[in-house]
């Protein structure tokens, strides 16, 4: 184990953790592969939690994380462990939420891949463990829930030293739902994670991994401790945001948060700065003295929204609430965008970018049950490029705002590299649902006699709406999947408007490939003639390309019985009422407007259909 004192006195007479005492580390692994339930098992085994208070998921405080049974926000906490100090960083396995994982792996020196012992290595564990080798971060590998009986550990071992080269000798078994090897899983930790390097008399260096927004303190950040010592009631300068705040209060999460005086070199611990406005604690922002300041530390990726919808409150006069709901929620979520745009059909909204689908359900469901909001979300898109005749290139994430069809020279879209890791028995399924998507295979590969690893280059158009669901259908669940972005190609696209009454309604257009025209229009057209009233004139529904009409359908009119009165005599009366009914109509429909209902839009946007 560790070598040094148990402390060290600093200028100050505060006593400062010894480097060599403190380890850094995060939790990896794929969805449902048990982070949450082995942080809770290091809780309890290192007393950091009574066991009366004890719950599962501890470290899971939304009311939808525990519901979904996934962790969503990368969450911290200290733990002793004979006497050294570990901090350790919870982490989300969904591929959405990968940039949460990225930046909690910025403030650590070594991971624990967590690998299911009954399934073996999934998508995302692959992805996770290249991102903490990209870091250079020392890995311990676990293999958990040993107490299955489909646990296979020998077996998955040797798995994890061919595909990731990690000696299957040095990989632990463990079961974080009973227990059983956790200690000796803490032990290794201590013994293999290295310990931070930093030097307590340099200019203060603090990288912030994570913020959440507390209605009565401001922004409480995630802080790790490089260089130099936080001490509260310093004068801090936020370097990229270029403002100057005080430590009104620093701590540790024990979990529970605690007020200490200092933070030194490698601790982790909590920033409240009295700061209420919720852009100047961005997540990778550099904390430094105001008087002494050091240069920002070397920030991760900012994360790049790949999916775009529209969010647009059922009642208009929530638009307002809706923004100061958004600007809350980006504290806590900054891997999102938002900004205002206008709809014709539903009013005032916001365009939001976010990181995939299951990102975007989760900020919207968010929104509707934190902020008591009803919203009505448009059809979910990708950012596309369009080489314009006039040389020029514009990038549209709206379908409404694209130019006319002889404006454009060609457009781009988003492709991603998508790795799809497979019991064999669904290899065939898996390929055809890939080719039908317009897939090109790059590579597939036997991990084991039972478990391929398909990669293909999809357009990420194809991806979002409906693929992963499609994947995890056909394959019993069985299959994972993760994919990363490669660029823009070349496309066939055409943007399909729906016309009412000859009217187009923004809210349903969109881009397809030309050989998916028809079949979207026609779907569209036949789903809106269910859901529109019928008036008092014949309504066309049409799907056109350009000034081409490709599919139509029609809600036909109520009728009056002007005849009701009219018992025998000349047929002449009778013909005159109705040619006069006629010509009412004919002129009802000139001036008439439809008024599509609310609950037609949120069917018809349905984004699970």
């Amino acid at each position: 184990m560790g070598t040094g004192t148990d402390t060290r006195i600093s200028d100050n007479g505060r006593i400062v953790t010894s480097l060599d005492r403190i380890r850094c580390l995060s939790i990896i692994a794929h969805i449902d592969h048990g982070k949450s339930t082995l942080a809770d098992r290091l809780l309890e085994m290192t007393g950091a939690v009574d066991p009366r208070d004890m719950r599962a998921q501890y470290l899971d405080t939304m009311d939808l994380e525990r519901e979904r049974g996934i962790t969503i926000k990368a969450q911290n906490v200290r733990l002793e462990w004979n006497g050294y100090i570990v901090n350790l960083i919870d982490t989300p396995g969904h591929v959405d939420f990968g940039y949460e994982v990225s930046r909690s792996l910025a403030a650590c020196e070594g991971v624990v891949l967590l690998v299911d012992a009954s399934q073996g290595i999934e998508a995302q564990t692959l992805a996770n463990c290249y991102l903490a080798m990209e870091s250079d971060l020392t890995i311990v590998a676990a293999l958990n829930k040993i107490d299955l009986p489909a646990a296979e550990p020998d077996k998955r071992a040797q798995e994890i030293e061919r595909v990731l080269g990690i000696p299957a000798g040095d990989v632990l078994r463990i079961s974080a739902k009973t227990g059983a090897g956790v200690r000796e899983l803490l032990d290794a930790i201590v013994d293999r994670i290295p310990a931070p390097k930093g030097d307590p008399d340099a200019p203060l260096q603090a990288l912030m991994f994570d913020s959440i927004y507390d209605a009565y303190r401001g922004v409480v950040s995630s802080v790790r401790v490089f260089n130099g010592v936080l001490r509260s009631g310093a004068r801090l300068r936020y370097v990229n945001a270029q403002r100057d705040h005080d430590a009104e209060e620093i701590g540790v999460r024990l979990p529970v948060l605690t007020p200490v005086a200092t933070l030194g070199p490698g601790e982790v611990g909590y920033l409240i700065a009295g700061i209420k406005d919720v852009g100047e604690a961005k997540v990778g922002e550099t904390v430094t003295d105001a008087a002494r300041r050091a240069e920002a530390l070397a920030g991760y990726r900012e994360p790049k929204p790949m999916v775009f919808c529209g969010l647009y409150p059922v009642e208009g006069d929530e638009y307002a609430d809706l923004r100061e709901a958004l600007e809350r929620l980006r504290l806590n979520d900054s891997s999102f965008t938002y900004e205002p745009e206008t709809s014709g059909a539903l009013g005032f909204g916001f365009r939001c970018g976010f990181l995939g689908l299951l990102h975007m359900e989760i900020v919207r469901e968010r929104l509707e049950r934190e902020y008591n909001l009803s919203l009505v979300a448009s059809s979910p898109n990708v950012e596309y490029r369009l080489q314009l005749t006039d040389g020029s290139t514009e990038v549209v994430d709206n379908p409404s705002s694209m130019p006319t069809p002889q404006q454009i020279e060609a457009i781009e879209e988003p492709y991603v590299r998508t790795t799809i890791l497979t019991p064999t028995e669904f290899v065939g399924t898996l390929m055809e649902l890939s080719q039908q998507r317009r897939g090109e295979m790059e590579k597939m590969e036997y991990l084991s006699e039972d478990r391929v690893e398909l990669v293909y280059v999809l357009p990420l158009a194809e991806i979002v709406l409906d693929f992963f669901d499609q994947m995890k259908s056909r394959t019993r669940g069985y299959a994972s999947l993760d994919y990363e972005p490669v660029g823009y190609r070349r496309s066939d696209l055409v943007k399909v408007d729906v016309l009412l009454n000859a009217t187009p309604v923004d809210a349903f257009s969109a881009i397809v490939h030309r050989d998916r025209a028809y079949e979207y229009g026609k779907k569209m057209t036949s789903k809106l003639r269910q859901l529109i009233p019928r008036q008092l004139f014949d309504v066309p529904i049409q799907a056109a390309i350009g000034g081409r009409i490709i599919a139509r359908e029609t809600v036909k009119a109520k009728r009056k019985d002007v005849l009701a009165k009219c018992y025998g005599g000349d047929i002449s009366r009778k013909r005159k009422l109705l040619e006069r009914q006629k010509e009412g109509k004919k002129k009802m429909k000139q001036i008439g407007r439809v008024e599509v209902p609310q609950e037609a839009f949120v069917a018809a946007l349905r984004l699970d259909e």
